[in-house]
Formats: C-alpha cells, structure tokens, sequence
C-alpha cells in the first residue's frame, strides 16, 4: 500500500511539474475588481511581458497559463488605460513651479502680494511670473504697470496671462526688450502706459535663459506631479529645439519616464534642424508635429471671429500671420509627411485652419491634422472638417472654466456653436482631449468631469453648461486614452490594455462609470505604471 501512495505521489508530482514547465514566464501578473480594456470589454487580470500586455483575463485562467515573477493584487479596485494628455505644455508646467504663481487671483493686489512674497524668498534679475486672469476680478479690466514700476523701477517683471497669450511688463522689462511708444508687432498690440502686450508682442520680450541643473531639477519634480496625477502619456504643444534637446535628453538617459510626443514651434531654427533631421520616434518621445498660432485667445480677445465681439464693437481678434504662410507650410509639411497643428480658436480662425488643411489633403490623406482647441466652430464648417478628417483637440475644462464670462464676450448666437465635444463625435470624427495645463489644473479627473457632466469643480451649473454637448463615459475616456494615441500615430500600441499594448495604467478605488457630478472632490489615483513599472503607488 505505502508503495502505491509512494508511487502516485511521485505520478502527481512529476505532473505539477510538467504543468509548471509549460507555463509562459512573464513580468508581471496584476489582479483587480475590474479591468477596463477598451469599450465595453473588461477583465480580473493581465500579465505582462517586457513592458507590454501580454494576456486578460480572470485570475484563474491566467494563473494556470503564466509564471510571473511578480504578482500585484489590488483588492476591490479598478484599473484603466493611463490617461493620455493630447494638449498640454508639459515644460511650461515644469517652469512655472520655479516661477510666482497667480493662479486664481481675485485681484491685481492679490498677484502684487504673491509677487512680493516670491520676490523676497526668491531674489532673482528677472522675475516671471504666470496665472492671472482679469476675468476672474471684480474690474474685469487689464491691470496697468504703474505698482510694478513702484516697487522694481530696476528689476524686469513680466507677468504673463494664465493663457499666455496677454502678459503685463514693468518698464524695466519693457527697456530691456527695447519697446517703447513707437514698436509695433505684426499679430499682437501693445498698451505701452498699461505695459499689456498682446499674442505676439508678448514674444518680444526675450526670457533669459534657465540653469540647466535647474530645468532639470523642474521636469523631474513635475514627472512626479504629472505620474500622481495618473498621466502616462502627455503632448507638449509647441517647443523650440533647444527645449526639445533638453528633454529628448532626459527621456533619453532613462530619467524622464513619461511618454512625450513634442510639436516643433513655427521657428525658423527650429523647423531647419528638423525637417532635415527628420521626425522621431521612439516609445517615449516622438516628435513628428509642427504647430502654428493662428489666433490668440477668447480671454484676451485676441481670438479671431466671424463677427466682432460682443462686449468690444469693432474687434474681431488676431490673425497672427498671413494666410498665405499657412497655406505653403501646409503644402511644405504634405509632401514631408509632417504632421501639421494649428491653434484656432475663434470661428473665423478655425474655418481658415480647416481651409488650410484641405492643401494638405490633396498629398496626404492620412495626415491627421490637428486644430489645437477648435473652441468656437460654426455650424457650416463641421461638414468640411469632416470630409478632410481633421482632429479637433480639444480641453473640456476651457468650457467649465470660460462659462462665466463666455456668452457676454462671444454674445447669443456664438455661444450656441462654441465648446464643442459631441457635435464633433456626431460627424465622425477622432476627438483627443487634455487639459492644456498650466493653463489649466494637471488633473486629468477634471478633464473627465468637465467632458462627462460640464460642469466646474463645484458641479455647477446644475444639468452642465451646454449640456447637449456632454459625453458618455465610454466616449470621455477614449478620449484621454486611445484618441490621443490616434492623433499622435500610436493607436496600435497605446491607448488600450489589450495583447501587444503597453503596459500604461492607472489604479482607481473607484468606479469612474458610476461617479456623478459631484463625487469628484476627493477622488485621486491610488497607483500609475508605465511599462509595466510602477512610478507611483499610494
């Protein structure tokens, strides 16, 4: 008998064995209450290999097929595709933390304060500074420079708007760049008593250049902030090519973990060294995407309408260059396979983008061409954006965050064409969306907010603003997922958590389909991964 049992013994363990041997090793097997895959489809687990999703599945299955090294098991939560920001200015962000915050400010005496405040820790040549916005005060008006000059009559200031699209300058400041009551700049005004420049006399004055070591010291601390956040992947939308060197170097040594897609700015310089170069891409860092300013913003009326705005009679906005530059650029780009981008926000700026990129069509009917933001769209111009494939990339929370203000700058009848979202799904088209931060907050969970309900941080307005425009959980999150991949030429390998994709996820307590309006207050991401690894972890 004891011979029996000894032999069955050895029968079952040599069959444990054999089981184990045909296992597939792999990376990683993680284990959640739900995987959210792409629409409609979820699962319990996933295995990873070499930075990749290797398999899905329940837990059972795939521990029966696949060894891992590692096992990750979080209990009762959610994981979904890492969010992917199709709009932001990721170095902007990583600056302005070494730089004096007005986010928020409810006064121009409120920025003096918090200026004085970083002044005094910070003792710099130049101060900068980036946040303010006079919508957001009581006058409503642009302040003037005259505190400025009080308190640094030898010290530049420059204080840029929160869109960056309007800054104020001391006179220091404005000596140092050589402008005075005779300059004047194509695509941009300026109010030499105020110190208030426009779109592009903002350019003129010349920042002086960053500490290496401490632009470095930025980008990695605002890494930390962006992987937080739940970001995995991020589009910087226009960067000059000492700035791209500065962070291809970074992604390049391993350091900088985020996947970046980088646009080339509308420089000179830069658009030299690249075209001849040619486009990169890497897993993470592309760079295949030039983007051009068409307009200014709708905050700085500097946007470019159909009709005049109407609390300013008589100003239409800014066309920032001429329209035959765009139209050979985009001729330029076709025959090079270049991706081209165009910032547009008013309604006569976005039906000239789109008439630009019919040029690029005839050569290439792939290009995938973006309009940065695409905020106010007549009706008459959705068919052709349509019929050329164009994408509209777009930040919800410009519409949560312009509401208060928009209808009187834009007047009844704009206002019904602008913040588009679903009325751009219902023509077809591939809709990526961000955050444009520092513009905006970092957070991708209010980019989520603002699309599924539109409405603010305070879930007002009660039933969203323009409501019609909101979109289904599905739809809000393939858009900070697999449609900024599409619109940057990644859909095949990122985007979703299926087999060959990589491995960017992010870990919730949460389950994002069922939040409502107001349960967004203290949701935060529990864990983020990018290959596979895990960058963060509550």
């Amino acid at each position: 008998m004891a011979r029996i049992f000894f032999a069955l013994l050895i029968l079952l363990t040599s069959v444990s064995c054999q089981t184990e041997a045909k296992k597939v090793p792999v990376d990683l097997l993680v284990v959640a209450k739900q995987i959210y895959l792409k629409a409609g489809e979820t699962a319990q687990a996933m295995v990873i290999k070499d930075g990749k999703v290797w398999a899905t599945g329940s837990q059972k299955e795939l521990e029966s097929a696949y060894k891992p090294q590692a096992v990750k098991v979080f209990e009762g939560m959610y994981i979904y595709p890492g969010f992917n920001d199709a709009h932001a200015h990721f170095l902007g962000y990583a600056r302005s933390l070494g730089r004096v915050n007005l986010v928020a400010t409810q006064s121009w005496q409120e920025c003096l304060e918090r200026l004085q405040n970083f002044a005094e820790k910070n003792p710099n040549d130049f101060l900068l500074g980036r946040g303010w916005d006079q919508n957001d005060w009581e006058s409503k008006e642009f302040p003037d420079r005259k505190a400025l000059d009080s308190l640094y009559p030898h010290t530049p200031v420059l204080l840029k708007r929160i869109d960056g699209h309007a800054a104020i300058a001391n006179q220091a400041a404005l000596d140092y760049a050589g402008i005075n009551a005779s300059t004047t700049v194509a695509g941009g005004t300026i109010d030499i008593v105020k110190g208030i420049l426009i779109d592009n006399a903002v350019d003129l004055i010349e920042e002086p250049a960053n500490d290496p070591e401490r632009d470095k010291e930025l980008i990695l601390k605002a890494q930390e902030f962006c992987v937080h956040a739940g970001l995995t992947s991020i589009t910087d939308a226009g960067l000059k090519k000492k700035d791209i060197q500065i962070l291809q170097d970074l992604s390049e040594s391993g350091e900088l973990k985020l996947r970046l897609n980088v646009m080339v700015s509308d420089d000179s310089a830069s658009l030299a060294y690249y075209f001849a170069r040619g486009p990169i891409e890497e897993p993470r860092f592309r760079l295949k995407t030039v983007k051009f300013y068409l307009d200014g913003a709708l905050g700085s009326r500097g946007a470019l309408l159909l009709n005049s705005y109407a609390d300013d009679p008589g100003n239409y906005g800014l066309q920032l260059k001429p329209t035959n530059y765009f139209l050979e650029m985009a001729d330029s780009l076709s025959h090079q396979k270049w991706q081209m981008a165009i910032h547009a926000i008013g309604d006569s700026a976005n039906r000239l983008a789109t008439q630009i990129f019919g040029v690029g069509y005839l050569h290439n009917r792939n290009h995938r061409w973006r309009i940065e933001h695409a905020q106010v769209v007549h009706p008459k111009d959705l068919e052709d954006m349509k019929a050329l494939g164009v994408i509209p990339s777009i930040q919800p929370t410009h519409a949560t965050s312009d509401m208060y203000w928009a209808e009187e700058r834009l007047g009844p009848e704009a206002i019904q064409y602008a913040y588009r979202a679903q009325s751009f799904l219902d023509q077809g088209l591939v809709l990526p969306l961000g955050t444009d931060f520092p513009v905006e907050d970092i957070n991708p969970l209010n980019t989520f907010r603002a699309a599924r309900f539109r409405v603010d941080a305070n879930a007002y307005p009660q039933g969203g603003f323009r409501a019609e425009e909101a979109l289904s959980f599905d739809e809000a999150l393939k858009g900070m997922t697999w449609s900024g991949a599409y619109a940057s030429f990644e859909e095949e390998v990122k985007g979703l958590l299926e087999r060959g994709y990589y491995a960017d996820f992010i870990v919730m307590d949460r389950d994002l389909k069922k939040l409502k309006a107001d349960e967004f207050s203290n949701l935060e991401v529990k864990a983020t991964a990018i290959n596979g690894e895990f960058l963060y972890s509550l």
